[in-house]
């Protein structure tokens, strides 16, 4: 079994793209989680609801209105086409949003639990030394979620590289520009390809099993850790 060219392009391009997405949610989810965290708002279940919804909806349901809000005659596609930028169905950088909403609450979930664990304490105790709001979240907030960071940048990568039916309605199947490792499996099946469909497929558990392990091990790791700081 060896990888062709066009598999290590979709290799590639979903390295790139898992990449990207999860700097991209990382930067995006953060507000959102600290507010899930910190809030009272009768708007709290609602917006988690939002957040959550993509892992219960099919893929292709979210795939499918995502082509329609973004497509020429969408609200996002018409306002873009005004002002001359060009579609985002079937490019890297549709690609990038589609798989930006479908892995959020596998980002901002892990953050919003951090900030939850986290507590009020700290902050006061920071408060009554006259920090500032802005220096008590990047100073105190951020560096206790870290590990809640650790888990959600893994959880959105992991999940942005196996994606597909997101992919194919908003990517559709495009050599060098969409065709990501799952498209690519599924391209070499419809072609009989088995032995670099094995191939692709084994590279795909080789991946996913690493992902998890390292996800587990890293929360042992921290349980340990607080358990030896008194926090457990």
């Amino acid at each position: 079994m060896t990888l062709s060219s066009e598999d290590i392009t979709a290799i590639w391009l979903t390295l790139k793209l898992a990449t990207v997405v999860t700097l991209l949610l990382i930067i995006i989810s953060t507000p959102i989680a600290w507010w899930l965290a910190r809030t009272k708002s009768w708007l709290k279940g609602p917006i988690n609801a939002i957040v959550a919804m993509p892992l219960v909806l099919p893929p292709t349901v979210l795939g499918f209105y995502l082509l329609i809000f973004l497509g020429p005659e969408g609200p996002a596609g018409k306002l873009l086409h005004n002002l001359g930028v060009s579609p985002l169905p079937f490019s890297f950088s549709g690609l990038v949003i589609a798989s930006m909403f479908y892995s959020l609450p596998f980002v901002v979930q892990p953050i919003q639990n951090a900030f939850i664990a986290m507590g009020d304490k700290p902050l006061e105790a920071a408060a009554t030394l006259r920090s500032s709001p802005w220096d008590r979240f990047f100073h105190i907030a951020i560096p206790l979620a870290k590990p809640g960071y650790i888990s959600a940048a893994i959880l959105g990568f992991a999940h942005t590289v196996g994606e597909f039916g997101v992919v194919l309605m908003i990517g559709g199947n495009i050599s060098n520009e969409t065709r990501v490792i799952s498209i690519q499996i599924y391209d070499h099946v419809e072609a009989l390809e088995y032995d670099q469909a094995h191939a692709l497929s084994l590279l795909m558990i080789g991946f996913a099993f690493i992902v998890l392990a390292f996800l587990y091990s890293s929360k042992k790791q921290q349980k340990n850790k607080a358990m030896s700081d008194g926090v457990l």
